[in-house]
């Protein structure tokens, strides 16, 4: 059975690019969830710090760019779309566009390579609202699976962090990934993910040691957070290099520029520490080539690839204090 689609979404996060963006931003990000002002007011620093452009967007059009020349080149032949979930061009206007154009059913490809709540049923519920407010003939959008487990993800990551040890051979290993809710952690298969990418990832580099750490960690602070933190976990090593490889992040977030390449780095010369951060996956040809691969083998394949009903469910709310 073939699969009739006739177009390709990038559904991204989105960031901002101008400084009077970043404060809407951050209030699209955390709308609905219960993070103290003080907390985005400091996140919103971090943007400041980069004079309010987060690199996101520009690297998502280096991806859809990139995406565009693979599917030119090797087929299937179709358009790509990119929206987001937070900033412009918002999913809605998207949609929009691409009912302007005729698209009846398309593939979505979720820049987020691991399950969670946040990362996998977010962006489904995301494509329901956004659907939803156009109306009329609004393209279907199926979801293409995560990929924390595709040779192609596993391949370009391995390479990057090649690169790394080709400049600290001997350095220790430390992997990151943006920390979730403890909460939400229970409800999906992010950890283990995780924790399975990560060996796949030593085990291709021939290295038997490693950590898995976390970063961007925001929420109340008596809220239990996935632990430990980069910053926690540099402060135990006494000297010596470290290889930074912020696998839990498909391109360079401004989590990955300010957390790792500002912060961590500042506190590795402060410890006497000589780091390097691995680089993400980004467009590296063969996570390319990964998009293109899940592309054709939905459309080749009789079975839909949409998560099942019960995948990544939001995380259980705590009951109030009677």
């Amino acid at each position: 059975m073939i699969a009739e689609f006739d177009a390709v979404l990038v559904l991204g996060f989105g960031g901002p690019e101008r400084h009077e963006d970043v404060i809407p931003f951050l209030e699209n990000v955390l709308r609905g969830k219960n993070v103290p002002r003080e907390r985005l007011l400091d996140v919103a620093e971090h943007y400041y710090h980069f004079d309010g452009r987060s690199p996101i967007n520009e690297q998502n059009r280096e991806l859809v760019a990139a995406l565009n020349a693979e599917l030119a080149a090797h087929g299937p032949r179709l358009p790509v779309f990119w929206g987001n979930r937070n900033w412009h061009p918002l999913l809605a206007d998207t949609l929009r566009e691409m009912q302007g154009k005729g698209v009846r059913r398309a593939l979505a490809y979720v820049t987020s390579a691991f399950g969670s709540y946040s990362g996998c049923r977010q962006y489904l519920e995301d494509i329901a609202r956004a659907r939803e407010q156009c109306g009329g003939k609004v393209p279907e959008i199926e979801k293409l699976p995560t990929s924390s487990d595709h040779p192609g993800f596993l391949e370009a990551m391995t390479e990057r962090v090649r690169a790394a040890f080709d400049v600290l051979p001997s350095a220790r290993l430390l992997f990151t990934a943006h920390s979730i809710p403890a909460s939400m952690a229970a409800s999906s298969p992010y950890e283990r993910q995780l924790n399975a990418a990560c060996s796949a990832v030593a085990a291709r580099l021939g290295r038997s040691e490693y950590r898995l750490v976390y970063q961007s960690r925001s929420g109340p602070p008596g809220q239990p957070w996935l632990e430990p933190d980069i910053c926690d976990a540099l402060r135990e090593i006494h000297g010596g290099d470290v290889v930074i490889a912020p696998i839990g992040f498909l391109s360079d977030h401004m989590e990955v520029l300010f957390d790792l390449d500002t912060e961590a780095a500042a506190l590795c010369r402060e410890l006497g520490i000589r780091m390097i951060r691995a680089g993400t996956v980004g467009t590296h040809p063969r996570f390319v080539n990964m998009i293109r691969e899940l592309i054709t083998e939905r459309m080749e394949a009789g079975v839909p690839a949409v998560c099942p009903a019960d995948c990544c469910p939001p995380p259980k709310r705590p009951a109030p204090a009677r």
